[in-house]
């Protein structure tokens, strides 16, 4: 029942995170690039140190290499898909250009969300430190995603209240997968889930983090991001030697 509990409260958390785009609302733009940037430097790491130190280790510790390389394969394509059929974009500017399908970014970010909560319940039912590594992987990489998205649905002609409230609807869907995880894990192998997740989180740093990066010429602006990649980084592995798994 305790896992139980952790799982609620972290995949709600999850979703709380989707207000994050309110605090666009009462920023300079110049402030919210200035973070987001931060952010992404730090989601970046964090994401590749969750996929490599935490997720994909944990998987070889159960799992033939060949077949954890295959779920991680797999997961990284899924993800790919996603992204190039439901136009799940990762924008980190406070205004994008212009996405035609708004309620296909909220059903693409719902699904992935969705996953989030399996991912986590899974690694919370690994053991409560493991779950936390994996659930500060994900909200790291959440709170970009949401300021971008709330700004994508804004510009796509939705009002702000109601971005938020459907940002929010689509967010949560975290917590129905937390839960149905949880409620199917004595009839399914989590462990496979793992590398799945690692595929996903190396696909979202390498190829929606990064490139942003990429974006500023500026070489000390550059540094700072690089070197709060590696920060990313070496919180995860800091985390890994303080918890275990």
């Amino acid at each position: 029942m305790m896992v139980l509990l952790w799982i609620l409260l972290v995949t709600i958390i999850d979703g709380l995170v989707a207000f994050m785009g309110a605090f666009s609302l009462f920023m300079k733009e110049k402030t919210i690039q200035k973070i987001l940037f931060v952010l992404v430097a730090f989601s970046a790491g964090a994401l590749l140190g969750g996929a490599f130190l935490h997720l994909l280790a944990e998987s070889l510790e159960s799992l033939a290499t060949t077949n954890a390389f295959l779920y991680l394969i797999t997961g990284f394509s899924v993800f790919f898909l996603m992204e190039k059929f439901l136009y799940w974009h990762h924008c980190h500017e406070g205004r994008c250009e212009v996405h035609p399908y708004t309620s296909l970014i909220l059903l693409g970010d719902g699904l992935h969300n969705f996953i989030d909560g399996l991912v986590i319940a899974a690694s919370f039912l690994v053991n409560p430190g493991f779950g936390l590594v994996t659930s500060i992987a994900i909200i790291s990489h959440e709170i970009p995603q949401e300021l971008g998205d709330f700004g994508v649905l804004v510009y796509g002609g939705m009002q702000k209240g109601r971005a938020l409230c459907f940002n929010f609807i689509s967010q949560l869907t975290a917590v129905a997968g937390g839960v149905v995880g949880f409620l199917i894990a004595g009839a399914w192998n989590f462990t496979l889930l793992l590398p799945f997740a690692a595929g996903g989180f190396i696909y979202i740093a390498a190829s929606d983090l990064i490139p942003e990066l990429h974006k500023e010429t500026s070489m000390a602006k550059s540094m700072i991001a690089f070197a709060f990649f590696l920060i990313g980084i070496m919180f995860m592995l800091g985390i890994k030697l303080v918890f275990g798994g």
